[in-house]
């Protein structure tokens, strides 16, 4: 009998609520020189972890989008790669649109540069704009700056008293540490998402790597992602699963496998699909961007 996390809903769109950024993917082509020129290629793309899921998503499940950009033509042309990708794109324009810089080692590891301007202005959302939502999905980055952290928090509440499932995304350790650990296990632990995804890093971070206590106080589900090891599952801090990832030959760039890995969780999840179903369809949409440069579904 499958868990309330893994059980269908009568509507079925997929609400994302964060970022919508330009991505300014520098791959080194040899290892990085301190302070003097590295060989390197740059690769400019639609990006934010937010819209990422949503791009990914959208092929899989209907989808929205939910953001801000700037009013510029940068907003303008990211908007119309979202919507592109078959999103339901709804955003607020205001001000300057935000960028990431990520820096790609030769190994495939990242450094990542956000300057999320617009975005991190998001507020005074329109209540229609979650009209028919079966579940509402936020990265991390949405609780950094507020007006934003309010916003996307009351988001999440309004998704709540509509029928909605949760879900969160840890998105990053130097966000948490950034913010700070208890801080951000006690909002998780308020807003109690029905799945919180995090690799294993951002998980030993919080302290809920192993499940336990501290994980069942702030999610009913927690999906811990050990990069080409087995996803481990957790319901009410318990372990219930061990889903193992396919090899993946030709790993160049994991900027964007999260997202990928959550969009393709997540409408599984959505359309009925058990934990371990869910982890295998997260693996392979993942699979789909590690090969090339940056996390739009259109990059290649």
């Amino acid at each position: 009998m499958p868990s309330p996390a893994d059980a269908p809903h009568d509507d079925d769109v997929l609400v994302v609520v964060g970022d919508l950024l330009e991505d300014v993917v520098v791959w080194a082509t040899e290892p990085i020189r301190a302070a003097t020129d590295s060989a390197a290629r740059v690769f400019r793309a639609r990006g934010g972890s937010a819209a990422n899921v949503a791009a990914h998503a959208a092929a899989r499940t209907p989808t929205r989008f939910i953001g801000r950009v700037g009013d510029d033509a940068a907003g303008r042309t990211l908007e119309a790669a979202l919507a592109g990708s078959g999103v339901d794109v709804r955003v607020q324009r205001a001000g300057r649109t935000g960028a990431v810089v990520l820096i790609v080692a030769p190994d495939g590891e990242r450094t990542m540069f956000p300057d999320r301007a617009a975005a991190a202005g998001l507020e005074g959302v329109d209540p229609a704009w979650l009209d028919g939502a079966a579940w509402l999905h936020v990265p991390s980055y949405g609780f950094e700056h507020d007006p934003m952290r309010s916003e996307v928090r009351r988001l999440a509440a309004r998704g709540r008293d509509l029928g909605a499932r949760l879900s969160i995304d840890a998105s990053s350790t130097g966000l948490i540490d950034g913010l700070g650990v208890a801080r951000v296990l006690a909002w998780y632990a308020q807003l109690r998402p029905d799945v919180l995804l995090a690799n294993e890093t951002e998980a030993e971070l919080l302290g809920v790597a192993g499940g336990g206590p501290v994980a069942a106080s702030v999610c009913r589900r927690l999906v811990v992602k050990h990069g080409p090891e087995p996803t481990e599952v957790f319901d009410d801090g318990a372990l219930v699963a061990r889903v193992p990832v396919a090899p993946v030959v030709g790993v160049r760039d994991l900027t964007g496998a999260g997202d990928a890995f959550a969009a393709g969780y997540l409408a599984a999840a959505i359309g009925g699909a058990d934990a371990a179903a869910a982890c295998l369809a997260g693996h392979a949409a993942a699979a789909s961007v590690i090969t090339s440069p940056g996390a739009d579904v259109n990059t290649g």
